[in-house]
Parts: structure tokens; sequence; C-alpha cells
């Protein structure tokens, strides 16, 4: 478990400007977690690719880490492992990790439905035998400790069926529809004011929302609303 407070002053200030503080509460009670769910498991063991980054004061730097699916490998309830293969000499991954092992990291994948899975970690360099034998054609082993949020795929694009996500706001096309999660019931009523109220005010004018969203527009579609793929069965999502 982590010590320190899931945000910092600076994410507090903001989600109490725009009115967020009461969704934030309710995404870290409900979405933060310290071991693997079975589909973030899949999504990692699949995977051929994720985004890193690290930081050194003021050396922030992103990369992506690449291989075939399952170099990635789970090793603990929470505790992950990848290889650094041969590269440019450059090590700003592992530069940065060897003084500030806090790691920010990404795995998506680019379907328009699949949940994002975002973890703060805290990673170590190993080096020895044991630890590059489990990951063949590895110079240097990282281990991460992670702590673990997923993220609605809204605004993610389907970059192999070429389709945009119908969720981003476009000029001229209306409002977007909004996304499943925001009905769940521990956090409907945390939603800012704005969305209620405009929910609101279309029930009780008794009329569907004015604007034709944007997924009904792009091509290949039907005017039926898509379910929103954040949705999950279980108690606990």
């Amino acid at each position: 478990m982590w010590q320190r407070p899931f945000y910092h002053e600076g994410m507090s200030e903001l989600q109490d400007r725009f009115d967020g503080r009461r969704v934030a509460e309710a995404i870290e009670r409900h979405r933060k977690h310290y071991e693997f769910w079975d589909d973030e498991k899949a999504l990692i063991e699949t995977s051929p690719f994720f985004f890193i980054g690290t930081s050194w004061n003021d050396y922030i730097d992103c990369s992506i880490k690449s291989g075939d699916p399952g170099f990635v490998k789970i090793v603990g309830p929470n505790v992950i492992e990848y290889p650094e293969y041969d590269g440019n000499s450059m090590y700003r991954t592992l530069g940065n990790i060897s003084r500030n092992p806090n790691v920010g990291l990404l795995f998506v994948r680019f379907d328009g439905k699949s949940r994002r899975m975002r973890i703060n970690g805290r990673a170590a360099i190993l080096e020895d035998a044991e630890a590059k034998a489990r990951h063949f054609g590895a110079q240097i082993v990282v281990r991460i400790e992670c702590e673990i949020y997923p993220n609605c795929p809204r605004y993610v694009p389907d970059l192999a069926g070429a389709t945009s996500s119908p969720y981003v706001p476009r000029e001229g096309q209306g409002a977007p529809p909004p996304p499943e999660w925001k009905r769940r019931d521990y956090i409907r009523t945390s939603c800012p004011p704005v969305i209620r109220m405009r929910r609101l005010s279309r029930r009780m004018r008794g009329r569907p929302n004015p604007s034709r969203p944007a997924w009904s527009r792009i091509a290949g579609t039907s005017r039926r609303r898509p379910a929103h793929p954040c949705a999950r069965n279980g108690s606990r999502r």
C-alpha cells in the first residue's frame, strides 16, 4: 500500500475548482486497487507494448516498451517485470529509475472499446542472472510494484477499424453521449451539477437530447446507441 495520498494538493485544488472532488473520491474508493483483476492480467499478458513515464528533477521522459505478447510478466499480485533489450545507449528510462523509482505506466488497446489500465509504480532494476533468465534476450530487467486504476476508453480511437471515438466533442455535432460509468450507483450522484441538470432538464421536457450525438454520424454505425465499453459485470466494478 502506498502511504502518500492518491491525490496531491494541485490535483485536489483543480477538483474543487471544477466541482470534481466527489467524482475523484468515488473513483479512488471504487477503482483504485493493489491486485490485478482478471481482465487486467489478460491485458498485460497479451500486450505487445506499453507506455512508461519516468522523471528525475528536470529530466522527464516518456517511452514505449515493446516485445512479443507475454514479454511483460506478472510475478506477484500487483508486481510486473519487463525486459530491457539492446537499445540506443541513452538509458533515459533506466537512468531516471536509478535516481527516482516512481514511474507511470499505461496499458492500452487501440480498439475503441477496451479499458485502459493506468499504473503508478515503484520500479527496481534487476541485473542478476536469475531475473534475466526469466526474460529471453534481456540485458536488464525492471520490476514494478503497482498501484492500479483502470480508465474508461471513451476517447480512444479504433485504429484497426479506422473509426474515431464517438465520445470526442466535435464542432457542429451536438453533445456527445455520456459515458456509462457516470450512471453507476456509486458515482452518478457525484457528477458535477451541470451534467445532472442537463439530464434532468431533458427528462422534464419529455424529449430526448435535441442534438444528434456524434456516434450516429460515424460511417457504418446505426442510430442505436452502442453499449458503452466501460460496462463491466460484477459488484466491485
